[in-house]
């Protein structure tokens, strides 16, 4: 058995659809812009420099979720799909996840960013399983809290162990599991898997992928 795991932002996706839904919610109108836009990108900083508060973040990002109507979230998030998303899938992507799902492979998207984002990008893929961040809900709306363990750097890898849990499985089980990503946020569960893959890392990635001898490569081209 072989499984494969892709993190999706700026890994499948040339842009993180986390921070450019933020974004397309203040172009909407529907976020004030200038306090929201300076905060995200505050926050973005913060995760490329490593020193993200995650609950300090969820805190923030799952806010608009709580504060508007399901029916409105789905008609935005149809949106931002099509003219956001869509744009962003980077040109190797697709035909990477294609690879490993004609080769029988378990494939999953695993990522930080909150499953209400990401379920929509993952079918777009055709991924069948996603393992995200989840945002807590209630009688059919958002709270603006997080649901379980949020799915970043040591939590991906909790993450990842309850998922393979569900299906009677151990990462163990597995003859070879890759995993692609960009990020040195993502260094706990590269470390775990059989096959790391810097995917146009990040220069502190770039690096460690160097010193390992780990594979890099780019699905911009």
């Amino acid at each position: 058995m072989r499984l494969a795991l892709f993190d999706l932002d700026n890994t499948l996706l040339a842009g993180d659809s986390d921070y450019e839904w933020g974004q397309f919610l203040v172009d909407r109108g529907v976020l004030e812009r200038e306090s929201y836009e300076a905060q995200n990108r505050a926050y973005y900083d913060q995760y490329v420099a490593g020193t993200l508060d995650i609950h300090e973040f969820l805190g923030f990002a799952l806010r608009p979720l709580a504060a508007h109507e399901p029916a409105d979230l789905e008609r935005w998030h149809a949106e931002f799909m099509a003219s956001r998303i869509v744009p962003m899938i980077a040109p190797g992507a697709r035909a990477l996840v294609r690879r490993h799902g004609d080769a029988g492979d378990l494939c999953a998207i695993i990522t930080a960013t909150n499953s209400f984002v990401t379920a929509p990008i993952a079918r777009e893929f055709g991924v069948p399983h996603l393992i995200a961040t989840e945002p807590e809900a209630r009688d059919g709306r958002f709270t603006g809290r997080v649901a379980g363990i949020p799915c970043f750097r040591e939590g991906k890898v909790r993450r990842l162990d309850e998922w393979l849990a569900s299906l009677g499985r151990r990462l163990s089980d597995y003859a070879e599991s890759a995993f692609y990503s960009d990020s040195h946020n993502d260094l706990p569960l590269l470390e775990r898997v059989t096959r790391p893959v810097a995917v146009d890392p990040d220069e502190q990635l770039a690096a460690m992928a160097r010193q390992r001898g780990w594979a890099v490569m780019s699905l911009r081209q």
